[in-house]
């Protein structure tokens, strides 16, 4: 008897794979490696395996000039997916320099032998969801979607969740002495704990949703393959069936949960606050380059024929994202929830590109990603340093001064927000300018006056930061009342690794603006894989 087996392009799945190896090698170091040496063993595993996929996803990009299907039709093998596993890896690279420093329990509890215990285990669920996003992105059917989407969002509730300690919550286990509105909103009544919670019941709420709309859709087409529904939908002319239409608009909902989307948004400023800030920094960029690129590929390759339903809908989603992100940033005072609701907003940017469904479109949302997901990674980098300084969450008060005290990173703070502002002092001047566009060419100019009138709205807080920061004095601040934890001064920490990170972000963000040309011309190829 012969046995015939499905032949595996493994070159193809490279990233995946060395990903996940390091996940596992890593999660090792949790028990063999002595605990002295173990927060640098398992982040020298973690950078080298960020480091090797991201030369694999290169290599795969310029390897897959035509674009097709591996392992049996379930995966893409193409330049959209190798980009956004290079963008996803560069992430995921930044995020390991700054968790060295500022992972839970450097030097945040009480007791010095609690401090490494869960070290190994968070950088194998770096790693781990690492892998996840790099699989999701290149999902060729709804099976594959929905697994790798389980895959990475296990890791990231696992995350948010890790410094679960009460008496770890704080910067060297000063948050005992702080006052009870900032022991709970730092994580020391258990907010790290809550927001881990929080993610993984809204999470599973909205993968739910995008099971049950996939079920929707393969009752209709007969097949979860993204090519196959399409196809079945053309010759069976299902265009408009109520089966199929219900479940684009459950996937829809599902796919606006994991990419921070109004009004699928209402975890993302309590998650964001409450996890470590490095999971923060990793989530806020590196989920909303998986979700959209994927929600991209999935909607112009498996739903072409009702483009005018999904188009609409991702276009209303992006309004109400604009609106609800920009209106509720202007009345906080945190700014890890200020930076919240901006990528709320961001959301709604980006998915004005998507809806476009056109070449433009998908050129302006890869184009967008790269200097957004700097931005995004940079600036919560900065907050985990300030953080770390103060030992009470930031908000715009405590912020002052911090632009004289730490001059590299208020410089790079101040890039950030203009950038985020859409100000022409970095790539999201031109992300901004390049999804407007698409919106324009599809004939949508009540979309970009939206979008223009989103950009001024924004100016107010974005700005405010960037006031805080060098126009308020620190000597304003205080030590806080009944306690010994003070809001402001002391010896800022070396933190090399995280001003290299910072640097990193800082220089991708600036460099986009500068380098536009290849930028775009390495995402028109990637948008080829689609028949555009």
């Amino acid at each position: 008897m012969t046995l015939h087996t499905t032949h595996v392009d493994w070159f193809g799945l490279g990233p995946v794979f060395v990903l996940i190896g390091a996940s596992f090698v890593a999660l090792l170091c949790a028990v063999l490696v002595p605990r002295a040496v173990r927060r640098l063993a398992s982040a020298t595993i973690a950078g080298a395996g960020f480091t090797a996929a991201l030369v694999l996803a290169v290599w795969l990009y310029v390897d897959s000039a035509n674009g097709h299907t591996i392992v049996s039709g379930a995966f893409y093998r193409d330049r959209w997916t190798a980009l956004g596993q290079v963008i996803l890896c560069a992430i995921g690279l930044a995020t390991t320099l700054l968790g060295v420093e500022h992972i839970p329990g450097w030097g945040r509890s009480s007791d010095p032998g609690r401090r490494d215990d869960h070290i190994a285990e968070f950088f194998a669920l770096l790693l781990a969801s690492g892998a996840g996003m790099a699989f999701f992105v290149g999902a060729a059917n709804l099976m594959v979607l929905f697994l790798s989407l389980e895959w990475f969002s296990i890791a990231l509730y696992v995350m948010c969740a890790i410094d679960y300690d009460p008496f770890a919550a704080s910067v060297g286990g000063k948050a005992a002495d702080a006052r009870p509105e900032d022991r709970d909103a730092f994580g020391v009544a258990g907010g790290s704990l809550e927001a881990g919670l929080k993610y993984l019941i809204v999470g599973s709420f909205g993968a739910g949703t995008l099971l049950f709309g996939s079920a929707l859709v393969y009752g209709a087409a007969g097949t979860v393959s993204f090519d196959g529904i399409a196809r079945a939908v053309a010759s069976q002319g299902l265009t408009g069936d109520t089966f199929l239409v219900t479940g684009i608009a459950l996937i829809v909902a599902g796919l606006g949960f994991k990419m921070s989307a109004a009004p699928f948004h209402m975890w993302t400023p309590d998650v964001y606050e409450g996890a470590p800030t490095t999971v923060t920094a990793w989530m806020s960029s590196a989920t909303k380059v998986a979700a959209l690129l994927l929600a991209f590929r999935l909607m112009t390759t498996a739903f072409p024929h009702d483009e005018h339903l999904w188009s609409w809908a991702f276009a209303i989603v992006a309004t109400v994202s604009l609106a609800i992100g920009n209106f509720a940033a202007l009345v906080q005072r945190n700014v890890k929830r200020i930076l919240a609701y901006s990528s709320i907003s961001h959301a709604g940017f980006m998915l004005i590109g998507l809806s476009a469904g056109s070449a433009l479109g998908g050129r302006a949302l890869m184009y967008y990603l790269v200097p957004y997901s700097a931005m995004a990674f940079g600036s919560f980098a900065i907050v985990a340093a300030r953080e770390r300084e103060l030992g009470v969450p930031v908000t715009l008060e405590n912020l002052a001064g911090f632009g004289w005290e730490r001059p590299f990173l208020g410089v790079a703070m101040w890039f950030f927000m203009f950038g985020f502002a859409g100000l022409p002092l970095g790539g999201g001047f031109v992300g901004k300018f390049y999804v407007l566009a698409a919106a324009y060419r599809h004939g949508w100019v009540w979309l970009v006056i939206v979008g223009v009138l989103a950009t001024l709205v924004s100016l107010y807080y974005y700005l405010g930061i960037v006031r805080a920061m060098y126009m308020r004095p620190s000597a304003e601040l205080q030590v806080q009342p009944g306690g010994s934890v003070a809001v402001s001064g002391g010896a800022p920490a070396k933190e090399e690794l995280l001003h290299v990170a910072v640097g990193a972000a800082f220089v991708v963000s600036l460099g986009s603006l500068f380098a536009v040309q290849p930028l775009i011309e390495l995402a028109r190829h990637a948008a080829r894989a689609f028949p555009l």
